[in-house]
């Protein structure tokens, strides 16, 4: 039975202590907790709050507003002065993760949890994941970077792997809403940060990697143990693995069980395996992605026939390779190619659709990997007939110099155009019959960043007005 519920069940501090076995206690454990909360602004009354140190904030500068708001009592890294109990921990988000798994009553042990991980794909994995699970009968929840499907209601993804407390309370509301499993993207921050300590995946599938995310690894030695600790650590999920990646091999030698697939002539599972499925999504990387769902299906015990009706039934992925089509004599693609290697990898697709040019809109997100832009620059340059290096989301950085960054890594021959409004625009207007327009970075977004707001931008939608007024010009 779970310790606390959705409605907040009342329990005794005492018994979250146990589970955290604090290294000091201040104060009385006989209190009573409705609910777990990190984040003040959202706190219920009678929560147990969590301090946790960030980037921008410490929750230990928040303590006095969460008892304001509420707050029972604290878990602390060290004594902050209050006048409710307090419980002292070594690593607050650790514990956090801890107490979230098991005031839900540890929901993932009763899922069934196919997750995905790796750098690029872990999206339109799950996507197809999700719909094999739900050709099978199972009843499936869904967790990523897109949106969160629990039960029947669909909700938009904040980020992709949340806080514990708010991951722990998806997975028990999914299994109130009468799912059976989920399908779940697992990120490199989600496993760093603690997010994913104390669930229980079924089976993981590892996608591949590449470079991504440095800012908050440091190193692609750390970003891969980030990933590695998914496979090795409690309860180990049955694996799949991608052995056409360098990377999955060496991940491949610490899982000699793992069912291995991919391009590679020892994988286990091959392209051969999809011959007569209709893959409606395209490109080299989505055979790669639907033999990581397949592997993981049959690690699953389901059948064949019904992995088959379940990638057949899937479309398209919102923003992944995504077509809009306005009735014009050219293609155009919106994609989240948003490192090196995707967007190599849709670049490439992208020139065996049609004859004609591909011409490429592309950025890169502030805040984050630096190293990464001149070489999605030297990719770009390479690898379209027509570049237009534009703004991503930029957040707190100059948008100007996140594209010198991109520009330095060619010899100059990307056009630049900031606006990114008016950067897609000028790619739809060169384009000729032929031609493939590739929009790439955002995707499903629907929000730009910026240094002080998020305005509203769907890549999509701007195409299809640049599309319409271009329509309504040619004679």
């Amino acid at each position: 039975m779970p310790v606390g519920t959705l409605a907040g069940a009342p329990v005794e501090l005492a018994r979250i202590a146990e589970t955290l076995a604090p290294s000091q206690v201040v104060g009385d454990l006989h209190v009573e907790i409705d609910d777990l909360a990190y984040d003040t602004r959202v706190l219920q009354p009678r929560a147990l709050f969590f301090c946790v140190p960030g980037a921008r904030f410490d929750g230990h500068d928040l303590a006095a507003r969460a008892i304001e708001a509420g707050a029972a009592a604290l878990v602390v890294e060290r004594p902050v002065a209050a006048r409710v109990p307090q419980l002292v921990v070594d690593d607050a988000r650790a514990a956090m993760a801890t107490a979230a798994a098991e005031f839900f009553g540890h929901p993932t042990r009763e899922l069934e949890l196919a997750g995905v991980t790796g750098t690029n794909g872990k999206t339109t994995t799950a996507f197809m994941l999700y719909s094999i699970l739900d050709a099978a009968g199972k009843k499936p929840g869904l967790l990523g970077t897109i949106e969160s499907r629990v039960g029947t209601a669909r909700r938009p993804a904040s980020r992709t792997t949340p806080e514990a407390i708010d991951l722990q309370r998806t997975f028990r509301a999914m299994l109130d809403a009468g799912n059976l499993s989920a399908a779940v993207e697992a990120t490199s921050h989600g496993s760093q940060l603690n997010r994913l300590d104390g669930i229980r995946f079924t089976t993981l599938a590892f996608t591949n990697l590449t470079q991504d995310h440095l800012d908050l690894h440091g190193t692609m030695e750390d970003y891969f143990e980030a990933k590695r600790r998914l496979f090795i650590q409690g309860e180990r999920p049955a694996a799949a693995i991608n052995l056409g990646d360098p990377w999955g091999r060496r991940l491949a030698e610490d899982r000699p069980d793992a069912l291995t697939y991919g391009f590679a002539d020892d994988a286990m599972l091959r392209p051969e395996a999809l011959a007569g499925i209709d893959l409606k999504l395209r490109g080299r990387f989505n055979v790669e992605n639907a033999l990581a769902a397949m592997a993981s299906a049959r690690l699953l015990g389901i059948d064949d026939a019904v992995i088959v009706r379940g990638i057949e039934a899937l479309d398209d992925v919102p923003g992944r390779f995504e077509t809009v089509d306005e009735g014009q004599p050219f293609t155009v693609i919106v994609d989240y190619a948003h490192t090196p290697d995707s967007l190599e990898n849709v670049l490439s697709t992208a020139r065996e659709l049609d004859a004609g040019r591909v011409i490429c809109v592309f950025g890169c997100g502030g805040d984050r990997d630096r190293e990464k832009r001149p070489m999605m620059g030297r990719i770009a340059g390479e690898l379209a007939d027509i570049a237009i290096v534009t703004s991503d989301n930029p957040r707190s950085e100059d948008p100007r110099a996140i594209i010198e960054e991109i520009v330095a890594g060619t010899d100059g021959e990307l056009e630049v155009v900031p606006d990114r409004r008016e950067a897609i625009a000028r790619a739809i207007e060169k384009a000729s019959p032929g031609d493939v327009v590739l929009i790439a970075g955002k995707g499903h977004e629907q929000g730009q960043q910026f240094r002080d707001r998020t305005v509203p931008f769907d890549d999509r939608e701007v195409a299809r007005e640049a599309l319409r007024r271009l329509g309504a010009a040619t004679p």
